[in-house]
């Protein structure tokens, strides 16, 4: 998280214990990648609070560069190739995974380039007015980032299930609002706004949960 170590490790253990939850609510495999995001999350948060502590504590400074890749590989690689996989995988309606092709295939080219340019340029991580900003020698194109926000977002607004495509609302708004008022940190703080969102996926696994168990189909 973009604020503080405190709240980076305090979002990674509500995050987490989320997570931990969201996974034992799961009935059908094909579901537990998506259930699994808010856990995911959680590690990621827990990475940027050891960075905090690098940065702006100077504890363990050797440490700054590792947590700063490490953080990039979920932020920028990771989410990209898994986000709309997971919400495909999960999608029940199959017209609906045929639309998610599109979006999928988009954000694995972006993770994938994302990648590229992480393994070849180098990368920094600098506190800027009490965020953490993350720097590349290199500036990344325009389309690029319209590839990334299309396989992250679409895919769940375009899920047959209601609360997962209120979860894409949510983290557009989220990237919306760190863009315009965080620009400089806005990795950070984007990630920030899509760890609080999984929270709504508990919600989602939670209701799938209660339906079936009155036997009604989903």
């Amino acid at each position: 998280m973009c604020f503080s170590a405190t709240a980076s490790f305090t979002a990674a253990a509500i995050t987490g214990g989320i997570g931990l939850v969201t996974l034992s609510r799961v009935s059908n495999r094909a579901e537990v990648p998506l259930a699994a995001v808010p856990l995911l999350f959680a590690v990621q948060q827990a990475i940027e609070g050891g960075l905090w502590l690098t940065l702006d504590d100077g504890l363990a400074p050797g440490l700054a560069t590792p947590l700063t890749y490490g953080f990039l590989l979920f932020a920028e690689v990771w989410w990209p190739l898994f986000v709309p996989l997971a919400v495909l995988l999960a999608e029940p309606d199959a017209r609906r995974r045929r639309l998610m092709l599109a979006p999928l295939l988009l954000g694995a080219g972006a993770g994938l380039f994302l990648l590229w340019s992480i393994l070849t340029h180098a990368h920094r991580a600098v506190v800027i007015d009490e965020h953490i900003v993350y720097a590349s020698e290199r500036p990344y194109p325009l389309i690029l980032g319209a590839a990334y926000f299309i396989g992250t977002v679409m895919p769940p607004l375009l899920s047959s299930r209601r609360t997962v495509a209120v979860l894409g609302l949510i983290v557009l708004a989220g990237a919306a609002i760190a863009y315009i008022v965080y620009w400089q940190a806005f990795v950070s703080v984007w990630c920030f706004f899509a760890a609080v969102a999984s929270g709504i996926i508990l919600f989602h696994f939670e209701q799938l949960r209660r339906a079936r168990g009155e036997g009604i189909t989903t």
